[in-house]
Order: C-alpha cells, then structure tokens, then sequence
C-alpha cells in the first residue's frame, strides 16, 4: 500500500512541472479539460488525490499517454528505446535489453576514431558482426581484414581482436553479442 501512496503522491509535482514546461496556465488547462482550476491547483500540490476521471483528460491535453502522468513502472514494452552510448570514440546503439543471454548493438565508428593505432584486446564472449554501411577494418589474431556492407565475420572473443573504420568514411555495423559461445553459424572469408 505504501507504494500506492507513493506513486500517487509523486504525481502532483509531474503534473505541476508538465504545466510549467509547457507554459501552460492552470486557467487554460481548465478550459482544455473542463476541470475547475482549484481542482487542478489542489492535484499539482497533492491535496487531491488524482483518479482516472482527472487523470484521463490531463493526459490528452498534454498528449501523453496515462502511464507517464502516474510514473507507472516498466511493463513489459516490446518497443526498444534506443539509448546510445559512446566508449572508445565508437557510438553503441542497443537494439535489445536482456540481462545475460545473446545482445544486438548498432555501432558507428566514426572515420577518425578508434585510434589508428590498434591495440586488440579480448574478453568473454563470441561475437557476430555485420557491416551495414563503409568498410570495417577487423583484425582478428594475426588476421587483418576488411569488411564491406553485407559481409558478416563471426569469432571467439578470447582471439585478440580490433575494429576500427577502413578509409576516409564511417562504418556501421550491426553487432550480437553472447557470453555463452551462441553462435549465428556464419564465417567470413579472408579475400
């Protein structure tokens, strides 16, 4: 129960900086959703408690869906959120939020970035690349290789290994990655 009164209580001031963001003033908002302005003053400062009846006309008027206005928890969305993230002057994209098991990126190298000077590393894991846009520079072991869009290579993260962009433009690629050996059963060939 406690966690119901917290929700609730949370939605007042998410409400209030909602308004406040969009310049909005209570009198307008009144108007929009046809509540009275004290009823609207008493949800923003908590001393009304808020319910579907108040809630539903405020999420249209703000075009939100209802969820946001109560700070609802996760709820299984099939829709992935991308959230970038950049390390090593490369830009990761997940494509997937599973915690263990197989992982999908995105990942742009920008022309200019890693440094030109490799240095392979290893890790945990098996990867599964494929070069979607520019050519991928991949060196795997003793290997040095170049990738170009539609070109997948697969290998064993405990092999030293390095991707950077080969030439003068950027190189996307889409990455899976699994701590656990899954395989995508496909093998690039050295040209």
């Amino acid at each position: 129960m406690d966690e119901l009164n917290d929700v609730l209580a949370a939605v007042g001031p998410r409400l209030r900086e909602l308004r406040r963001e969009r310049g909005i003033t209570l009198a307008a908002l009144a108007e929009t959703t046809g509540i009275s302005e004290s009823t609207l003053s008493r949800l923003e400062s908590g001393g009304r408690r808020p319910n579907l009846e108040l809630l539903l006309p405020l999420a249209r008027a703000y075009g939100v869906p209802l969820d946001e206005l109560v700070g609802a928890p996760n709820t299984g969305d099939p829709r992935v959120h991308l959230r970038p993230v950049r390390r090593y002057g490369m830009t990761f994209v997940p494509l997937t939020r599973r915690a263990g098991g197989m992982q999908a990126y995105k990942l742009v190298i920008p022309a200019e970035g890693p440094a030109a000077d490799p240095d392979p590393k290893t890790h945990e894991g098996y990867e599964w690349l494929y070069v979607l846009n520019g050519r991928l520079r991949l060196l795997l072991g003793d290997q040095d290789l170049v990738l170009k869009p539609g070109e997948v290579a697969e290998f064993d993260t405990h092999v030293p290994h390095w991707l950077g962009a080969a030439g003068t433009e950027a190189v996307e690629l889409l990455v899976l990655f699994g701590l656990q050996g899954e395989r995508a059963h496909l093998r690039a060939r050295s040209t």
